[in-house]
C-alpha cells in the first residue's frame, strides 16, 4: 500500500508535466518547425535533471542535523509541499482550458528570440512541476514509510505512477487512447485532497517533534492496539492516507479544518463547471489534449 499511494501521487503530477511535452512536441511538429525540438527535448532533460538533484538535496541534505533540526526542516518542508500540490488541484482546474493556447504562444515568441529561449520555455513549463512533484513525493514519502522499514516502496511506487504517466502521454500523442481526462483529474485531485492532509498532519507532528508546536503529548486518539502500524489494514491507511494511530489533537484539528476547507472549494469548482452558466467564470480541466 506504500507503493500505491504515492503510484497514485506520481501518474496524477508525472500526467500533468508529461502533457505539457505532448503539448510543445505536437505545436511544433504541426507548425512544420521540427528543428526546433532538440531544444524543447534539452529544457526537458534540465528540468528532469533539476528535479532529481533537488529530491536527492532533500534526501540527503539534513543528515548529520540534529534530530529535532530534521524534524524542523522534514516538518516545513511537509507543509510547503501541501502548500503547492493545493495550488496545482486549482492552478489546473482553473488554467487547463487556456494551457495549450498559452504554452503555444510562448513557444512562437521563443522561436523568434534566442536559440536558448525555447529551451529556457520547456525547461520552466515542465520544471516547475517536477520541482512541485519531488518535494510533494519526497514529503509524502517520509510521512508513509515513517511505519515501515521499508524505504524504498514509496520510491518504486512513484517512479511507476511517473512512468505509467509518460506511458499514456505517448499514446495520446499518437491519438492511441482517449480518457476523459477532466473526469480523471477530478477523481485524482479528490484523492490528492486526502493525500495532502495526511502530509499536512505528519508536517504538523515533526514541528511538534521539534518542539517549534505544542501538545506532542495531548493525543485524540490512540487505536494502536486496535490497529497496529504494521498490520495490513495499517499499511492499508498509512500508504493511502497517511493515517496515523496515535494522533495529536493538533494533527486532528489540521487534518479536519484542511479536508473540510479545500474538500469544499474543490467540489464546488468541479460542479460549477458542469453549469453552463459558470463555464466562463470556472474553468476545468480538458477533456482532451489540444495542440
Amino acid at each position: 500500500m506504500l507503493v500505491f499511494g504515492n503510484y497514485l501521487v506520481g501518474l496524477r503530477e508525472g500526467l500533468e508535466a508529461s502533457l505539457v511535452v505532448v503539448i510543445l512536441v505536437a505545436y511544433l511538429v504541426k507548425s512544420d518547425r521540427r528543428h526546433l525540438l532538440p531544444r524543447i527535448w534539452l529544457g526537458v532533460a534540465a528540468a528532469v535533471g533539476v528535479s532529481l538533484a533537488f529530491g536527492a538535496l532533500l534526501t540527503y541534505g539534513p543528515n548529520g542535523l540534529t534530530f529535532e533540526a530534521q524534524e524542523a526542516i522534514g516538518g516545513g518542508l511537509s507543509i510547503v509541499a501541501v502548500g503547492f500540490v493545493t495550488w496545482m488541484i486549482f492552478w489546473m482546474a482553473r488554467s487547463a482550458r487556456t494551457l495549450s493556447g498559452d504554452l503555444k504562444s510562448h513557444v512562437d515568441r521563443a522561436a523568434e528570440a534566442s536559440r536558448a529561449s525555447l529551451v529556457v520555455v520547456a525547461m520552466l513549463a515542465v520544471g516547475r512541476e517536477g520541482l512541485e512533484t519531488a518535494l510533494f513525493l519526497w514529503a509524502a514519502t517520509q510521512a508513509a514509510s515513517s511505519a515501515s522499514s521499508s524505504s524504498t516502496a514509496p520510491l518504486v511506487g512513484a517512479a511507476l505512477g511517473i512512468t505509467t504517466a509518460v506511458v499514456l502521454a505517448f499514446a495520446f500523442y499518437k491519438g492511441a487512447l482517449k480518457l476523459n481526462l477532466s473526469k480523471f483529474f477530478t477523481w485524482t485531485g479528490g484523492f490528492l485532497i486526502l493525500v495532502a492532509a495526511g502530509v499536512l498532519a505528519y508536517g504538523v507532528h515533526d514541528l511538534q517533534e521539534a518542539r517549534i508546536l505544542p501538545g506532542l503529548h495531548n493525543l485524540a486518539f490512540d487505536v494502536s492496539d486496535t490497529i497496529e502500524p504494521t498490520s495490513w489494514l495499517g499499511t492499508l491507511l498509512k500508504g493511502t492516507l497517511n493515517f496515523s494511530p496515535a494522533t495529536t489533537w493538533l494533527e486532528l484539528i489540521v487534518w479536519v479544518s484542511y479536508v473540510a476547507v479545500v474538500m469544499t472549494i474543490f467540489v464546488k469548482r468541479v460542479r460549477a463547471s458542469h453549469n453552463p452558466k459558470a463555464a466562463t467564470r470556472a474553468s476545468t480541466t480538458p477533456q482532451k489534449v489540444t495542440a
